[in-house]
């Protein structure tokens, strides 16, 4: 697998986009903190426990999904470009394969677009996800949004 970022196009990408009504720097920290990220990562219904967590990159992100009914997902995953607040892309080094890049645009002070992209080798591994992904992705974005209220709450 390709170790960069590229796409090779709109067949080989899940895409999934949501507008926070946060500031830019929050949201991005939402994802670089992983006290926050392990609240909200995976569907409705899934825990997490994190081994490893080297935001940076070339770091290493180990964990495990822990399913609400049964079932433990091992994860490993490789951060390749980070821009903070920018930017977030990695690759995975478990199955299913695939790229992810996350960008963070700021609309206004109080407003933040996030697109994230699942980029694939090939247009038979992105159909296999593609399925079920793309709500399992808003269940995703519903969840960092819960965890979102928490933080602007905080002190």
């Amino acid at each position: 697998m390709e170790s960069g970022i590229t796409s090779l196009g709109p067949s080989h990408e899940i895409v999934s986009t949501r507008i926070f009504t946060v500031p830019r720097a929050l949201l991005f920290r939402a994802w670089e903190e992983p006290e926050h990220l392990k609240n909200w990562w995976g569907p409705a219904g899934f825990t997490n426990t994190f081994w490893e967590f080297d935001f940076r990159e070339g770091g290493i992100w180990r964990f495990t999904m822990h399913g609400p009914e049964k079932g433990n997902y091992e994860n490993k995953c490789e951060f390749i470009k980070i821009e903070k607040p920018a930017l977030i892309a990695w690759k995975r080094h478990s199955q299913p394969y695939f790229r992810v890049l996350a960008t963070f645009e700021e609309i206004s002070s109080e407003e933040t677009r996030l697109v994230f992209k699942m980029l694939f080798d090939t247009e038979e591994e992105c159909n296999k996800l593609k399925k079920f992904v793309v709500d399992k992705n808003e269940e995703n974005f519903d969840k960092l949004e819960q965890e979102l209220r928490k933080m602007k709450a905080q002190p």
